[in-house]
């Protein structure tokens, strides 16, 4: 449903596939800035530690594969989370230099306190 969604607005759905989280650590993983979980479930579980200092925030959506109805009401509900995510997007995007530049100095702050003694000497 997602991808019969995201092909009837028009996005590129071809290379589109769902990834394990332990693509994204280890050597040759992805650089990322930041890290948007959105499974309700996810904000109750134990965070992954991502490489590098990601700012990461939980945009919490309910999963609209739990929906149940008929075909119109599971389609519905993919095309408000889709909205949502949209949104969402779309507000980041806005962000100012200036509100980007504090995330960069605020993740810098929070790897500076994991510094151990050990790890300075």
């Amino acid at each position: 449903m997602t991808l019969k969604v995201l092909a009837a607005t028009g996005y590129p759905t071809a290379d589109l596939r769902s990834k394990d989280w332990h693509k994204f650590e280890g050597a040759g993983a992805p650089a990322m800035d930041f890290v948007f979980t959105v499974c309700d479930q996810a904000a109750v579980e134990a965070a992954p530690v991502w490489p590098g200092t990601p700012m990461t925030a939980h945009w919490g959506i309910s999963d609209p594969a739990n929906v149940t109805g008929n075909d119109l009401d599971r389609e519905r509900a993919f095309v408000t989370v889709l909205g949502q995510m949209r949104r969402r997007i779309a507000a980041f995007i806005a962000l100012s230099d200036e509100a980007l530049q504090h995330a960069t100095v605020s993740a810098k702050l929070h790897a500076i306190g994991t510094i151990t003694e050990s790890a300075s000497s």
